[in-house]
C-alpha cells in the first residue's frame, strides 16, 4: 500500500510541470527544501536542533559558483564535489557540536552559521557580498543545453535523487546507526555503558545531514541562478526545521510532504493577497495543533487502520 501510494505521488510530482509550467520551479526548489530539511529531521531524531543548517545549504551553491569559476563546468562534478564540500565542512564542525546537547547544541550552530553568513555578507572581494554570485548554467556530459531545458532536466533529475536518496537515508535509519539516533535520544548513558561510542554515531549523522543540506543548496544554486548570502541567514535555517516538523520525522517522505505544502502554499497565498504571512501562519498553527507528528505521521495513521 505504500509503496502505490509512493508510486502515484511521484507520478503525479513529474506530470504537475506539464500541467503548470510555472510549477516546476516551485516544486524545484521545494525538493532541494526538502533534502536540507531531511537532514535536519535525521538530527531531530537524537533530540539535536540544528538552527544552522541553512550554513551548509548556503556553502554547497557557493561552492558550485565557485568551482565554475575555477573552469569546472560539468554538472555531475559540480554536484558531487559541492556535495562532499558540505559533508567535509559538517564533519569538521560535527567534531567539536556534537559533544553538547539540548539548547547549547542548538545556539551553537546557529553562532557558527552566522559567523558564515557574516563572512559571506562582507567578503565583497570573494563572495559578492549581498549582491552574491551567479551560477551559470553547466553543462551536462559535455552538452550544453539552454537555460529552459536544463531547468526541465534539473527538476526531474531533482526528483529521481528524491527517490534514491530517500531509498539509501530510510535503510540508514533502519541500520544499527539510524536506531541508535532514537536511542541516544531516550537513554544516551546506557549506550555509553554498553560501550557504544555515541559520539562517532552523532558526528556520522550530522555528516550526513550536512551533505543532504548541501545537495539542497546545489539543487536551489541552479534553479535560483544565484547565491546570496541570506540562504544561510537564521531564518533559513528556523525554516528547515520548521519544514521537519511539519512533515514529521517519522519517515524520509515527511520532509518533503513538509517543504512541499510550504512552498505550495506560499506560491497560492501570494496571488491571493499581500498579507500571505497571516495565511501560511494560520496553516501552520492548525497542522501544528491538529496534527503533531506531522504529514507522515497522518498518512502512517491512515495505513495502520486500514490494516
Amino acid at each position: 500500500m505504500r509503496a502505490i501510494f509512493a508510486a502515484a505521488a511521484i507520478l503525479t510530482l513529474a506530470v504537475l510541470p506539464v500541467a503548470a509550467p510555472w510549477l516546476q520551479f516551485v516544486l524545484t526548489l521545494a525538493i532541494a527544501k526538502g533534502f536540507a530539511a531531511l537532514g535536519v529531521a535525521i538530527l531531530l531524531r537524537a533530540g539535536l536542533i540544528s538552527i544552522g543548517h541553512a550554513m551548509f545549504f548556503a556553502a554547497s551553491a557557493y561552492g558550485v559558483a565557485f568551482l565554475a569559476r575555477a573552469g569546472i563546468n560539468d554538472f555531475g562534478l559540480l554536484l558531487v564535489l559541492s556535495v562532499l564540500s558540505a559533508a567535509l565542512v559538517g564533519a569538521i564542525a560535527g567534531s567539536f557540536l556534537v559533544r553538547y546537547r539540548a539548547i547549547f547544541f542548538a545556539m551553537l550552530n546557529l553562532a557558527v552559521s552566522m559567523v558564515f553568513y557574516a563572512l559571506c555578507s562582507k567578503l565583497y572581494g570573494v563572495t559578492g557580498g549581498t549582491d552574491g554570485l551567479p551560477v551559470p548554467i553547466p553543462g551536462i556530459f559535455g552538452i550544453v543545453v539552454t537555460e529552459p531545458v536544463f531547468k526541465s532536466m534539473l527538476f526531474y533529475l531533482s526528483l529521481t535523487l528524491m527517490v534514491l536518496v530517500g531509498f539509501a537515508v530510510q535503510r540508514y535509519l533502519n541500520s544499527p546507526l539510524g536506531h541508535a539516533l532514537s536511542a541516544v535520544h531516550t537513554n544516551e548513558i546506557r549506550l555509553e555503558y554498553l560501550g557504544i561510542p555515541v559520539w562517532a554515531i552523532l558526528l556520522i549523522a550530522y555528516a550526513i545531514s550536512a551533505a543532504l543540506a548541501g545537495l539542497g543548496g546545489v539543487i536551489a544554486g541552479f534553479a535560483i541562478g544565484r547565491v546570496v548570502p541570506e540562504f544561510a541567514f537564521w531564518t533559513a535555517s528556523g525554516h528547515l526545521v520548521l519544514i521537519a516538523v511539519l512533515g514529521g520525522i517519522g519517515g524520509v517522505p515527511g520532509a518533503f510532504l513538509g517543504a512541499l505544502f510550504l512552498e505550495l502554499l506560499h506560491s497560492a497565498a501570494v496571488t491571493v493577497t499581500d498579507a500571505w504571512n497571516l495565511i501560511v501562519g494560520v496553516a501552520l498553527i492548525a497542522v501544528i495543533m491538529f496534527m503533531p507528528q506531522g504529514f507522515y505521521g497522518l498518512f502512517s495513521r491512515k495505513e495502520a487502520s486500514s490494516l
